[in-house]
């Protein structure tokens, strides 16, 4: 399905590092069809932007000071049951990517991978509460 047939999804980026978030802005507004909400540089501040900007989709990073995506997700799943929460990370193990889905994130999406995983998972969190799509692992 073409990007512009469907729903604009609200996006909140959560990295520690300001070049990932502002490279997947950009990316992310080229596609069209998401609209980036906000950023958080870091869980804690991931919860904040949750309950401010209720976005559809979280891609959070894994590692991050503060608080780790981990612990934010559990918090963030506790007060935004419809959020979906989308790991995005370099640490893509199985041990990771347990770990992950036990906290409540609804897919791991390894950084670097193609272009097309990361939407896929974008849009099959926003589109059926985000069952993981098993391939962007």
């Amino acid at each position: 399905m073409a990007a512009s047939a469907r729903p604009r999804i609200r996006v909140l980026l959560v990295d520690d590092m300001a070049q990932v978030r502002q490279d997947l802005r950009t990316v992310l507004t080229l596609v069209g069809g998401i609209e980036v909400v906000g950023e958080a540089r870091n869980g804690l501040e991931a919860i904040g932007q949750v309950e401010a900007l209720q976005p559809e989709v979280v891609l959070m990073d894994l590692q991050m000071p503060v608080m780790d995506g981990f612990e934010a997700t559990r918090r963030i799943k506790t007060s935004c049951r419809a959020c979906r929460v989308v790991a995005l990370t370099v640490h893509a193990g199985e041990a990771e990517r347990q770990q992950a889905l036990q906290a409540g994130m609804v897919d791991v999406v390894v950084k670097g991978a193609p272009l097309e995983v990361l939407l896929r998972a974008i849009w099959a969190a926003a589109a059926d509460g985000g069952a993981p799509t098993g391939d962007s692992a």
